[in-house]
């Protein structure tokens, strides 16, 4: 029997965005704030500078969307356990192959399953690319804080730490690939104009929306001057700036399923970064040591029970 009608968003029902992801985009947004000894910036910062640098080094879109995404989603629940440590510390290849799939099958139940098979498969052995030089618009947007929250005509609101561009960009760029099917899009396009929208941005301050408003009409000519001086460091990358710019042409608008999987994967970013400032505000004890077991079963918990109830902590 044939099936309701397709909608622009590629659905029957008319839904902008696939509900069943929803925890999955929530768990993924900390690698934007996990970080581990020896080792410079946050994951997300680092996968950032990892994506540029197989793509300088001739890597096609689609594979980086693919190998970056599933190293993320691995990640999510393994942060740094990846699969360097876990051979330098005695796995086997194939070993830490099995600890990687491990973590990445916790987070992925709902992921499309066409793609949750590609990524995966990722997660095998497989000869690592060549590494091209790391762009100078990479180590200048993750020096960029992004802006916090902002309206014209009121005061910032700034919730610390702040964010970086690049950390934006490589979630917005994960979560584009993971979007990709419910929107029929290339997740490789998607993926390359998230890890470039905001190009300007390794230049130009962020004074958020309010700053925008003010500059008005000298915000597109300034933004357009600072994003070639990005684009430009492309060009001795062989055809990457015209796959670049031909990526960002999804950028203005939602009238491609790219430009919707992209602007979904944006909007989402942008919401959940300050949505974990409150969840951290509200957190309960009752959530830590109950839910969570921050006090967690072993030969000695009875014992940690009773230091706490005798010095009446919590």
């Amino acid at each position: 029997m044939a099936g309701p009608p397709l909608m622009r968003d590629g659905t029957g029902a008319g839904a902008a965005a696939p509900p069943a992801l929803r925890e999955l985009l929530v768990e993924l947004n900390d690698l934007k704030r996990v970080r581990s000894a020896g080792r410079q910036g946050t994951i997300a910062e680092r996968l950032f500078a990892q994506g540029w640098a197989m793509l300088t080094g001739g890597a096609r879109a689609k594979d980086v969307a693919l190998d970056i995404t599933a190293t993320a989603l691995a990640a999510t629940r393994l942060t740094d356990l990846d699969a360097a440590f876990l051979t330098a510390a005695g796995l086997s290849v194939a070993e830490a192959a099995n600890v990687l799939r491990a973590g990445f099958d916790e987070v992925t139940p709902d992921l499309d399953p066409d793609l949750r098979a590609r990524l995966r498969a990722r997660l095998t052995a497989q000869d690592l690319p060549d590494m091209g030089a790391v762009p100078g618009f990479v180590g200048a947007l993750a020096d960029q804080p992004r802006a916090g929250v902002t309206c014209p005509g009121k005061p910032r609101i700034l919730l610390e730490p702040p964010e970086n561009h690049a950390e934006h960009c490589l979630m917005v760029a994960v979560y584009g690939v993971c979007l990709a099917p419910f929107y029929r899009a290339d997740p490789g396009t998607v993926f390359l104009a998230a890890m470039a929208h905001h190009f300007h941005n390794a230049a130009m301050p962020d004074a958020g929306f309010t700053g925008e408003m003010l500059l008005g009409d000298h915000l597109l000519p300034i933004m357009e001057v600072a994003t070639g001086w990005a684009l430009a460091e492309l060009d001795d990358a062989g055809d990457l700036r015209v796959e670049v710019e031909r990526a960002r042409a999804i950028l203005p608008d939602d009238s491609t399923a790219e430009g919707r999987a992209f602007h979904a994967a944006d909007c989402i970013d942008r919401v959940l970064q300050i949505a974990q400032h409150l969840r951290a505000a509200s957190l309960t004890m009752g959530t830590v040591l109950d839910e969570m077991e921050l006090v967690h079963a072993g030969p000695v918990k009875a014992f940690h029970d009773r230091v706490l109830r005798d010095m009446r902590i919590p």
